[in-house]
């Protein structure tokens, strides 16, 4: 099978990880992959943070989790480094351009062989004053929006292959 389609049927989400840390060159790679995915009008809204400090990512966690109201569990799974995707809401088609780059910053971590997961609610998290503290203290201005966050890391745990439901594609 094609190397590209087998990569994209065979990526799950990954919900434990190991504590190490992932290799640089891994991630230059998965950060130049969200890089080159495809924008409307080709106007690149989105920008991504990589997050790799302990208690910044222990801080995303709590303001994740606060958000679930559950503060006792850490919606990160464990992960050692959190890529946070934001997009310039002045374009009017930054969820989708932010959702592709997940997309790829994933597929990329999966080619990579390291584990990977889209954790919702950063949108909650940076329209916060907590979150807009962060983006200040991070640099980022502008009219940015929370997309999500993709979690990185080596695989603790051998994901299930769940079937494809019927009915997902109708040819006409």
């Amino acid at each position: 099978m094609n190397a590209v389609l087998d990569n994209i049927r065979t990526r799950r989400s990954i919900k434990k990880y190991k504590p190490e840390q992932i290799k640089k060159d891994d991630l230059d790679a998965i950060l130049e992959a969200g890089t080159y995915a495809p924008t409307g009008r080709n106007l690149q809204s989105p920008i991504i943070v990589a997050v790799q400090d302990k208690e910044t990512i222990k801080k995303l966690s709590k303001m994740n989790a606060k958000i679930l109201e559950n503060e006792k569990i850490d919606p990160f799974y464990g992960a050692p480094t959190v890529l946070v995707v934001l997009a310039d809401k002045n374009i009017n088609t930054y969820i989708e351009d932010g959702s592709l780059v997940m997309e790829n910053l994933m597929l990329a971590a999966h080619s990579l062989g390291l584990g990977s997961c889209w954790i919702h609610r950063a949108r909650e998290e940076f329209e916060s004053e907590e979150g807009k503290a962060l983006l200040k203290k991070w640099g980022v201005s502008g009219n940015y929006a929370g997309i999500g966050h993709c979690v990185l890391g080596y695989a603790d745990m051998e994901p299930i292959e769940k079937p494809r439901k019927d009915g997902y594609i109708i040819i006409v």
